[in-house]
């Protein structure tokens, strides 16, 4: 979860493809206010900022998430008086994968300081860093943002600041948070394609790098569901920002070709 450095491209239709099978999928069914599947999300939990300065503190009450009972996953974003609780979601000790087609339909929260995100890191970074190990942001949103989304890609020599990737505008200045949107990658050995809505916005290969900069994408990665409060990138919440805030999540789903 890190700005981009922009590579502006020109928005075109995804092509459809055939021999998308899928291997993985959660649609979030289950009764009201009951906590996530536990066989394909665990939680990052607790303060510190991240590494971004953030100021919410990560928990798996189920103030913080749950399933609405309709078919949606709930992120709340509470303020209290000992600051903000959030949560943030992980499949990385339940599900990994190399290669495929991730998408999520996703409604957003709103307000200044708010920093929803759904994306993607190595599971080897606890072995090899941060940095060395890739980060794929198939969403990003900036409360002060409200029309935009970011997408990026992160590595060795091209992160933080640096990362590579596209910003998505919706057509008319609406707001994400008004709707549900479609947010997905295809990832393939040598190409990272990201969309809303079916639309490409930003295709990153390895040509696409800083010189001598590696490709660290060909080793299998997971997926993170969050809402962060505040750090460097949004600033943090002020007087317009209102509590509680919610990301809704309809599914998160994956597809890999040539699998039975």
């Amino acid at each position: 979860m890190r700005p981009a450095f922009l590579l502006l491209l020109v928005l075109v239709p995804a092509a459809a493809e055939d021999g998308w099978k899928l291997v993985w999928n959660d649609e979030f069914k289950g009764r009201a206010n009951s906590s996530p599947n536990p066989a394909k999300w665990n939680y990052d939990l607790g303060a510190g900022g991240w590494g971004n300065g953030e100021l919410e503190t990560y928990t798996n009450a189920i103030e913080n998430v749950f399933l609405d009972g309709r078919g949606h996953l709930v992120i709340r974003v509470l303020k209290t008086a000992g600051g903000y609780t959030s949560a943030r979601l992980k499949t990385l000790d339940s599900f990994t994968f190399l290669y495929g087609k991730v998408e999520a339909r996703i409604r957003i929260p709103r307000g200044q300081g708010i920093w929803p995100a759904f994306w993607m890191l190595a599971a080897n970074r606890a072995a090899v860093g941060w940095r060395n190990s890739g980060e794929i942001d198939i969403m990003e949103n900036i409360g002060r943002e409200p029309s935009r989304v970011h997408a990026t890609v992160h590595g060795p020599g091209y992160s933080g600041d640096n990362g590579i990737g596209g910003v998505f505008s919706l057509p008319g200045g609406g707001a994400f948070a008004d709707d549900f949107h479609t947010f997905a990658v295809v990832w393939r050995k040598d190409s990272i394609d990201l969309f809303v809505d079916g639309k490409s916005h930003a295709k990153v290969t390895p040509a696409a790098l800083p010189a001598n900069a590696p490709w660290v994408f060909d080793t299998p990665f997971h997926m993170l569901l969050n809402v962060a409060v505040g750090g460097g990138w949004p600033g943090a919440p002020d007087a317009t920002t209102t509590f509680p805030q919610t990301m809704t999540v309809d599914y998160v789903r994956v597809y890999q070709q040539g699998r039975p």
